[in-house]
């Protein structure tokens, strides 16, 4: 008896922890052209809370307020450039997934090949410090 009471209610917490996770699903658009346009423009933009996931991709709220956005303006005929100019007058260049070469992003560009250029020289220079060390005669005093 003790058993199944415990059983029992084991499952029962187990049933409502799964319905405190589960959430209802999300209609799609009405129009399929427009949540394929969705997803096109949403895989090329960066969600803005997740950093290293695309909006199409991200389960943020945010990604959900911004993919909503983007869908009210598609619905406003406005071009995929526009709805990305759009978005990086808004939020900045570090919205797009992709971010355009230019000075205020050369560091995220070019930023790690100079780290690695970097690392590469330090190493060079370790090495041959540490072959002319070696390479020094012992001029400690002998018994």
């Amino acid at each position: 008896m003790k058993r199944a009471l415990m059983v029992l209610m084991f499952s029962l917490i187990g049933l409502w922890g799964l319905n405190a996770v589960a959430g209802e699903a999300q209609p799609l658009a009405d129009d399929p052209l427009v949540e394929a346009r969705l997803v096109a423009i949403a895989e090329e933009l960066r969600c803005l809370v997740c950093q290293n996931e695309s909006l199409a991709s991200s389960h943020a709220e945010l990604a959900e307020d911004l993919r909503r956005e983007v869908r009210k303006l598609i619905r406003q005929d406005m071009s995929d450039a526009q709805i990305k100019t759009y978005l990086v007058e808004r939020y900045g260049d570090f919205v797009l997934y992709r971010p355009p070469v230019k000075p205020l992003t050369w560091p995220l560009w070019f930023g790690p090949f100079m780290l690695l250029g970097l690392a590469v020289w330090g190493l060079w220079r370790y090495l041959r410090l540490r072959k002319a060390l070696l390479q020094q005669p012992d001029s400690s005093p002998k018994d």
